[in-house]
């Protein structure tokens, strides 16, 4: 019974992931919208950002596709290619929209307002589905409904402490929509498992109730499914006041429900914490990561690219934004990477994709990428918190 029910997962995992491939290598199309009160042009809205000083590979190009997104933090797309936004500091969630297809937003919309730390967006069979600190949302027919937005709460039992409190959503090849709660501290041990953990939900059900899916996972901000095993990959932030170079952040492989992955004994794979590291385990007890990805570099959005812009590659490279340090002697982060992973799910190589957001000389700062989302053509949307935009990278041949 176990064996079918894994082949059943399979075969709708694979599926899934052929319907997704499919959509993702088109073209953009042209989005109708009406006017609405929440609804205001930024076609014409500018972005305080530096492109000049951003490096890409050869052939790619980097522009603002939209601005005037205050805090602009997690990504989502719609089956029309509408984005959803959602952010940290601000209340706001925003749908934003290139009605003529021409690579530039037009329009955003206002979603919801006056919410608790909105940070994760999630799309699924038409729906919205929006992640506070404690609560998920559900905004229903949401593309159909830009201009009229309702929510409903689907489940309000998460914890309320906002340290770590902001969560990424997306939904898995089960079904599942997958939360994380991160540790309410910087170092801790909490007794409720909830904590340090990536959980998952049933959205289906009417009173649902979280089941913890990965634990000893810090804070993880940003996963994705391998497209060709249909395996979790997240990034995870590394705890902080360890000094400039330890420990790792960490991008983490979860093969199955239940893995543990270290936090708050071992950071790292092998860094074992002076607070708590005599209260667990041996270091090989735990999940070692995948990929060490650098000291506070604080590692967020992944996507694995599925489309046919980009050179062949790029194929299943998974992209990467690290946000950058807030308390490191000399910055590091500020970049955007690809991770090429193998038919093995072995990571072969780290790389730079886009770099130039921080000066290193000087040590100045004017954009930290937060999140990344394919379009339908191939290309690739890179958010910015901290410029308030969204940037578009293509290529060309």
């Amino acid at each position: 019974m176990k064996s079918l029910y894994k082949t059943s997962l399979l075969v709708a995992m694979t599926f899934s992931c052929m319907v997704a491939s499919c959509q993702q290598k088109g073209k953009l199309s042209p989005i109708q919208t009406s006017d609405s009160p929440n609804r205001s042009s930024i076609s014409s809205a500018k972005a305080d950002v530096q492109l000049d000083k951003l490096n890409l590979p050869e052939g790619f190009k980097i522009d603002v596709w939209a601005a005037d997104l205050p805090s602009a933090r997690s990504l989502a797309i719609s089956d029309k290619g509408i984005i959803f936004v959602g952010n940290r500091r601000e209340n706001n969630v925003f749908a934003v929209v290139d009605e003529d297809a021409d690579g530039k937003a037009d329009y955003k919309f206002v979603i919801g307002e006056d919410l608790n730390m909105p940070n994760g967006v999630a799309y699924k069979d038409g729906d919205l589905y929006v992640a506070e600190v404690n609560r998920i949302l559900r905004f229903k027919d949401i593309e159909n409904n830009l201009g009229n937005p309702t929510y409903e709460v689907v489940y309000d039992g998460y914890p309320t402490e906002t340290h770590h409190g902001w969560k990424f959503i997306d939904f898995g090849p089960d079904g599942m929509l997958y939360v994380p709660v991160g540790a309410p501290c910087n170092i801790c041990k909490e007794d409720n498992e909830i904590f340090a953990s990536i959980t998952r939900i049933d959205v289906s059900k009417p009173n649902p109730t979280p089941e913890v899916y990965a634990h000893g996972v810090r804070n993880s901000v940003g996963f994705d499914w391998n497209p060709k095993t249909g395996h979790l990959w997240f990034t995870d932030n590394g705890r902080d006041m360890l000094g400039d170079d330890v420990p790792d952040c960490e991008l983490n492989l979860a093969t199955e429900a239940g893995q543990h992955f270290g936090y708050p004994y071992w950071h790292a794979g092998t860094v074992k914490d002076p607070e708590f590291g005599d209260k667990g385990k041996a270091a090989n007890a735990y999940v070692a990561p995948a990929e060490k990805m650098g000291a506070h570099v604080a590692p967020l959005g992944i996507r694995f690219y599925e489309g046919s812009m980009f050179p062949s590659s790029y194929d299943n490279r998974a992209f990467i934004a690290k946000h950058g340090s807030w308390n490191r002697s000399k910055k590091s982060g500020y970049q955007v990477v690809t991770v090429n992973i193998d038919e093995n799910e072995k990571v072969t190589s780290q790389d730079v994709f886009i770099s130039g957001w921080l000066d290193d000389a000087s040590q100045d700062v004017w954009g930290r990428p937060v999140d990344v989302q394919e379009l339908p053509d191939g290309s690739l949307l890179i958010s910015d918190d901290m410029a308030g935009c969204i940037y578009r990278v293509t290529y060309s041949n």
